[in-house]
């Protein structure tokens, strides 16, 4: 379905279900260049059992117009005016990686519009390596080839995707390879430069549950877990074997980490 913020279509997917703003509802936010299709192993489930769902680009990724905003607190806000647009008075946040630090920002900054929190892939700092930030400033394929190598955990790099004929490492830089170009430095930088995740998460009053991955390279698990403990009541779900992409890598695990929290 399309929603309209800030003036710009927004494009986002509904689990296979039309959408009905009555049920609660889960907005799930995708990380740096990509879109909503790493959601499409779970969001389905969630649409046929009586939630409304809304897997979003955001702007400027994917289907989504407008300029890709340069901060984790434009984004933070611009999911709360999302909420808005939708006709809810507030969702449930399900964030990867940049997504992650979106969601605890908009929860940090706009706590009446969130009800939960599932953080995937997130550390109370998320730095990189200037050498990849350097790669996607210059649109080079290195920058594609480095984030889907170190996003991967063993099941990436050798096989063992549940899907027949899905190949997660090809998958993930064709993916990265339909970002506009300046996107995925412009979503990296805000990224490394976002610093207020250690006085946001003290702020945030809903239930959160971190999810990380025990084969995690770009946020490994003890820093997901120090997040965590962070957040008043805020809870872990370790997923074995899996690496940065985890909803990707074991979507059943992932699946049933989201169920106790959505």
């Amino acid at each position: 379905m399309e929603l309209q913020v800030d003036g710009h279509a927004v494009f986002a997917a509904t689990g296979g279900r039309p959408f009905d703003p009555r049920l609660p509802t889960v907005v799930f936010l995708h990380g740096a260049g990509m879109d909503h299709t790493v959601w499409a192993l779970q969001t389905r489930y969630f649409a046929h059992r009586q939630r409304g769902v809304l897997a979003v680009d955001l702007p400027g990724h994917g289907h989504s117009g407008g300029p890709a905003l340069s901060s984790i607190e434009a984004l933070a806000d611009w999911v709360a005016r999302l909420i808005e647009a939708a006709g809810l008075e507030q969702a449930a946040l399900a964030g990867h990686s940049m997504g992650a630090l979106t969601a605890l920002a908009c929860a940090a900054r706009h706590p009446g519009k969130v009800r939960a929190l599932a953080l995937l892939g997130v550390a109370p700092r998320m730095p990189v390596h200037p050498d990849l930030l350097a790669a996607a400033a210059a649109n080079d394929h290195l920058a594609f080839e480095l984030v889907t190598s170190w996003a991967h955990g063993m099941v990436g790099h050798f096989g063992g995707a549940r899907m027949p004929g899905l190949w997660l490492m090809g998958g993930g830089e064709r993916l990265l390879e339909r970002v506009k170009p300046g996107v995925l430095h412009n979503d990296l930088a805000a990224c490394d430069s976002y610093d207020a995740a250690a006085e946001q998460s003290a702020a945030v009053a809903c239930p959160t549950l971190v999810i990380t991955g025990a084969e995690d390279k770009m946020t490994p698990a003890k820093a997901g877990a120090k997040l965590a403990a962070a957040i008043a009541g805020g809870e872990v779900s370790r997923i074995g074997g899996a690496g940065h992409m985890m909803m990707l890598e074991k979507p059943d695990e992932t699946l049933d980490a989201l169920k106790t929290i959505l």
